[in-house]
């Protein structure tokens, strides 16, 4: 595996996929309350997210998708932290839907990569 496929694999669809999460809590937050935001996003992430995850993301071990769950999960707390906590000044940011949104990121990849491993193994 090359380092550009590694970073495309870790950085670029990171980016992407808080990105999305971002957008729709941008786009969503004029027309729902902003307590339903992280549970009406958190789905769709993670179907977004499993999409990616099986059809978009080649590694080949197991720690390699620890790997990738880390970074996500640190990119997302960092980029969370810059531009919500941040940019929009947003109090009390920080609630059950952000922390299990930071579980989800973390764990999807290494359930994935372990599905994979399986698979690949027989």
């Amino acid at each position: 595996m090359t380092k550009i496929q590694i970073l495309k694999n870790t950085l670029f669809w990171g980016f992407i996929l808080w990105l999305v999460g971002w957008a729709l809590g941008v786009a969503l937050f004029m027309t729902m309350p902003v307590n339903l935001l992280g549970w009406v996003i958190t789905p769709i992430g993670i179907i977004i997210t499993l999409w990616v995850l099986l059809k978009k993301i080649e590694r080949e071990e197991l720690m390699c998708f620890f790997g990738v769950g880390l970074i996500w999960t640190i990119m997302a707390v960092v980029l969370d932290y810059i531009f919500n906590v941040k940019l929009f000044n947003i109090a009390n940011y920080y609630k059950f839907d952000i922390y299990l949104y930071y579980a989800f990121t973390f764990i999807l990849p290494i359930l994935v990569g372990w599905y994979k491993t399986k698979v690949k193994q027989k």
